[in-house]
């Protein structure tokens, strides 16, 4: 995508012509092996904005906590490699990593994704997704005040250009809550006791974990900490991408650590109805359950 001037998008039409921009082209994508998982490996797969940052650094730390934990990287990404992005950054999906076991990032649902390796899903309520998802284009892809909220919300309810939508992952990976290879968490719980979070990633990543350990991780997946050191949390290796592939001018913020907790904007009534109506046609008939607090709710308990 070239432009005279780099700008971010001021429609939904500019911002879905960026969002494609930023796929691995063609060539990028031939000279790409494919991902071949291995039974150890854990791929942390949330929605978008449901949590996948926390678990990346979670994971990383436990799994190099024997040896202090690991901060020695400019982008969370690069240590645990986006695997349907990794063509277009570069990055060896199948290469060792700097520990084990391996670890990667992505955000599909379970059939899209290569059998025989390990998952991790967290959830979130979905109205904050959506703020939280907005308010992260929203500075980076879109210039602010130029795109609404409603505006924004039709494109997230049908998952993009792609239909990989919100509702879609959470069934998809819902059906999955039982299997020994799945993993799923969700997210309110995790903040509010990160403790057991760790504690069951670190069991179902076969990860050894002792008193020492546990405080590190806790420690370092809490919210000052990650604020303190939010340059590793900003999508260094796509904000390059988004500049030199989908015509965005440098410093656009891409931060996913944010002070004022990013995401706590008052929703819209109407925004929130049609979010309810979307779960009470589409996630109620498969699941039962009402709203997404029961949902959350039977999670906790199991």
């Amino acid at each position: 995508m070239t432009q005279d001037t780099p700008r971010r998008a001021r429609s939904m039409e500019e911002f879905g012509a960026r969002m494609m921009a930023m796929a691995p082209t063609e060539a990028e994508a031939a000279a790409a092996a494919p991902y071949q998982p291995r039974p150890t490996d854990v791929i942390i797969t949330p929605y978008g904005k449901c949590g996948t940052t926390m678990l990346q650094q979670m994971f990383h730390q436990l799994r190099t906590a024997h040896a202090g934990g690991d901060m020695d990287f400019d982008d969370i990404s690069r240590v645990l490699p986006w695997i349907e992005n990794s063509a277009g950054l570069g990055l060896d999906v199948n290469g060792e990593q700097r520990a084990n076991p391996r670890g990667f990032k992505s955000h599909l649902n379970y059939e899209d994704l290569p059998p025989g390796a390990r998952y991790v899903v967290s959830l979130r309520e979905p109205k904050a997704a959506f703020m939280s998802f907005f308010r992260f284009m929203e500075g980076w892809f879109i210039e602010p005040g130029t795109v609404t909220p409603q505006e924004f919300l039709g494109g997230w309810l049908v998952g993009g250009p792609q239909g990989k939508s919100y509702v879609s992952h959470l069934l998809s990976w819902w059906a999955r809550r039982g299997e020994a290879d799945t993993l799923l968490l969700e997210y309110s719980h995790i903040v509010a006791d990160k403790p057991a979070a760790i504690r069951r990633l670190a069991a179902f990543a076969d990860i050894a974990l002792d008193n020492a350990a546990l405080a590190l991780v806790e420690e370092r997946t809490s919210r000052a900490y990650m604020l303190a050191h939010k340059d590793r949390f900003d999508d260094a290796m796509q904000r390059a991408r988004s500049e030199s592939h989908a015509g965005l001018p440098p410093g656009s913020d891409s931060a996913k650590m944010r002070a004022d907790g990013g995401s706590d904007r008052e929703i819209a009534s109407d925004i929130a109805d049609q979010i309810d109506t979307m779960w009470r046609q589409q996630v109620t008939p498969v699941t039962g359950h009402a709203d997404y607090a029961a949902l959350a709710a039977e999670l906790r308990g199991s």
